[in-house]
């Protein structure tokens, strides 16, 4: 078959076929150095692109400083920890500092005040309702 399509097709053509069909393909002795080799530009080339864009960046962030510094315009995480900062400074010893837990004792109150309430419904409650409800 190979054969035929040689004088059809050319040499490269059987070549490929014959590659395509099973048959032993040519190896490069310099294959796996050529790989190594393209692998460590990649590598390179991908440092480079880093570095420029890392500049890059720097340049930028040298000319929003530069816009901050002429209006007085804060960065954002300089805003939060200032705000964070007055938040803690207004809590101690301020009128609107979070509340705590109530202190023991208040809430026995509510308790004896439903108790009262109870009673207070039972005494106009006709006799016989009254003596349903004391047992």
């Amino acid at each position: 078959m190979q054969s035929v399509l040689s004088q059809w097709v050319g040499w490269r053509a059987t070549k490929d076929m014959g590659k395509m069909l099973g048959g032993d393909e040519e190896k490069d002795p310099d294959a796996a150095k050529k790989e190594e080799e393209r692998q460590e530009a990649l590598r390179q080339e991908e440092e480079e692109r880093k570095a420029k864009y890392a500049k890059m960046e720097a340049e930028r962030e040298v000319m929003r400083q530069g816009i901050r510094d002429k209006y007085g315009i804060k960065k954002k995480e300089e805003r939060e920890a200032e705000a964070q900062a007055a938040l803690e400074a207004n809590a101690e010893g301020s009128l609107t500092r979070p509340k705590k837990a109530i202190p023991p004792g208040c809430g026995d109150e509510e308790e004896e005040e439903e108790e009262s309430i109870l009673d207070t419904v039972i005494k106009y409650l006709p006799g016989p309702l009254q003596d349903m409800f004391k047992k």
